[in-house]
């Protein structure tokens, strides 16, 4: 059942499921609360309050907002783990919200228990021509380029053919005809147009995280044309021995809807440790 919250700049939809120390799901751009349909699940049958919260300009919040930053994402996940009665909770984020939650354990660590950055977009990135000889991340990022340039849904389908490259979902046509009716509303693509930013305030914030982290990589994700070298920096960058990083093999973008039974386990793991009613 979906619920709303109101914030500054507009109302945030969200749905809570299960008793138990709270894990809250954040999604990344161009994508709804949905991507986590087969994790959520998994986690609320283990012992945990699982929120999955749509991004500003998606799912079914609000279209338009001032900003889309990750540090406006963070505040929205720091407002709804305040909202449900102030955790310390455990914060999954996915891509763009993997740099998310970085700020927020960052800015309000008595909030946040700890952190899982799922095929995470949390340091600066620089494209170099060696990496552009990887095929996999070439043709990830022209398709990404051209679905920001065009503000394209048949382009962003076209990213996600590459960033899906194993097992798909059994739902998967359904996923993208969801997928793109949402974008089709007014405002949503360009707030994903608006999202795909560097992320310069999460990088700002690592060596500031103080509570445990978990990082997972897919090994075969197109935006990294190495993406266990991504995932080994962001833990270097972080305080020592505070962050584990883990691949997931064969893999792509979004581990967590390709590979939930191994997602899922990662992240249960993770909870049992550092979890906190």
């Amino acid at each position: 059942m979906t619920e709303y919250l109101v914030v500054d700049g507009g109302t945030l939809a969200y749905d809570v499921t299960g008793t138990g120390p709270l894990v809250v799901l954040a999604h990344g751009m161009g994508d709804s609360r949905a991507a986590y349909r087969f994790v959520a699940p998994r986690l609320v049958a283990a012992g945990y309050r699982v929120a999955a919260l749509d991004l500003r300009g998606c799912g079914e919040s609000t279209a338009t907002w001032p900003t889309y930053s990750r540090t406006a994402v963070a505040g929205d996940l720091l407002a709804l783990v305040r909202h449900l009665g102030g955790g310390p909770a455990v914060l999954v984020g996915h891509s763009l919200s993997g740099g998310a939650v970085t700020i927020a354990a960052a800015q309000a660590p008595e909030l946040v228990a700890g952190i899982v950055e799922l095929a995470p977009f949390t340091r600066t990135q620089a494209m170099s021509v060696r990496d552009l000889r990887v095929r996999r991340y070439r043709t990830g990022m022209t398709r990404l380029l051209m679905t920001g340039a065009l503000g394209s849904v048949t382009w962003w389908h076209k990213y996600l053919d590459v960033a899906y490259p194993g097992p798909r979902p059994a739902d998967w046509d359904e996923q993208l005809a969801r997928n793109a009716t949402n974008l089709r509303e007014p405002g949503r693509m360009r707030a994903m147009q608006r999202m795909a930013k560097p992320a310069v305030d999460a990088h700002a914030q690592l060596a500031h995280v103080r509570c445990p982290v978990l990082v997972v990589e897919g090994s075969l994700d197109p935006d990294w044309a190495d993406p266990r070298a991504e995932g080994e920096a962001i833990v270097a960058a972080m305080p020592a021995g505070l962050a584990q990083l883990e691949v997931i093999e064969g893999a792509g973008h979004y581990p967590h809807t390709q590979f939930p039974d191994e997602t899922a386990a990662l992240v249960l793991s993770f909870a049992r440790a550092h979890a906190r009613a």
